[in-house]
Formats: C-alpha cells, sequence, structure tokens
C-alpha cells in the first residue's frame, strides 16, 4: 500500500510533540517492551545481570534514547527519500547485535505494540486516532521490511 503523504504528515506531526522529551519517551517505550514481553529482559546485556529498576539503568536509558530516536527519525525518512538513510553502520550494528542475541520476528511485533502505545501516551485522546495510528504502524512495518531485506543481503 505504501506511506501516503497524509500519514506522513501525521507522523512528523506526532514526531514533534515526542521530540520535547525524549528521554521520558524512550525509557516509557523500553518499559512497554518490558511489560509486554518480561523475557526481552534478558535479551540485553546491561540488564540481564542488574536486579535494578530497569528506569534506573543509565545503560538502558542511552539504547534507549539511541533506538527510540532511529526508529521515529527513520520512519520521517522513508517518504521523505523513499529509503532509509540511518548510516548503513548502524543498521549492520543493529543487525548485527539482534541476530546474536536471538531477535526474531515476533519481537518486532511488541516493540511495534511499545512504541504505538508510547506514542499514542505522548500524543493524547484527543488527537490520537486510528489514522495516526496506521501512519505509524505502516511506517514501522516498512522499517521491520527494510531490515530484513538488509539482513538477507548483508
Amino acid at each position: 500500500m505504501g506511506f501516503t503523504e497524509k500519514q506522513e504528515g501525521l507522523v512528523k506531526e506526532s514526531w514533534e510533540v515526542l521530540k520535547q522529551d525524549i528521554p521520558h519517551f524512550s525509557l516509557r517505550f523500553f518499559s512497554l517492551i518490558l511489560e509486554i514481553a518480561p523475557g526481552a529482559k534478558n535479551m540485553f546485556s546491561f540488564l540481564r545481570e542488574s536486579e535494578e529498576i530497569p528506569q534506573n539503568n543509565p545503560k538502558l536509558k542511552a539504547h534507549a534514547v539511541k533506538v527510540f530516536k532511529m526508529t521515529c527519525e527513520s520512519a520521517i525518512q522513508l517518504r521523505e527519500k523513499g529509503e532509509v538513510v540511518v548510516a548503513d553502520t548502524t543498521l549492520k550494528y543493529l543487525g548485527t547485535v539482534h541476530v546474536k542475541s536471538g531477535v526474531k520476528d515476533p519481537h518486532f511485533e511488541v516493540v511495534k505494540e511499545a512504541l504505538i502505545r508510547t506514542i499514542e501516551e505522548a500524543i493524547g485522546e484527543e488527537k490520537w486516532n486510528e489514522e495516526m495510528k496506521n501512519a505509524w504502524g505502516e511506517a514501522y512495518d516498512q522499517l521491520a521490511e527494510m531490515k530484513n531485506h538488509h539482513d538477507e543481503t548483508a
């Protein structure tokens, strides 16, 4: 179906809200991943040995911000350039790390749900609607597809 101009507008509009407090929303995003899939904790080396609340973990904070920003910015680039211009090394790095830690397709669904729920909370009930949800869903699906394609050709 592709990513429409209107969907791009919705993604950009909500990203402006998220950008106002990336550290907060990044942590919320990761907290939701762990809430939806508690077993995911074992996939992060810096959480595995730690008994403290993930939110207090400085490594998690740094990782969360990096992943959250990259996901959102990539979603915006999709339509502007028809491709994602995340540095190839970043994609390769993420691909390698994800393969090593055993990330499988079902995990992408968990991340997608966490991302959409984070954005919904950030945007608030007045502005959040099915159209915005679908716009982010479409952007995320295309990103996951690109990543899978990249992994196959890498």
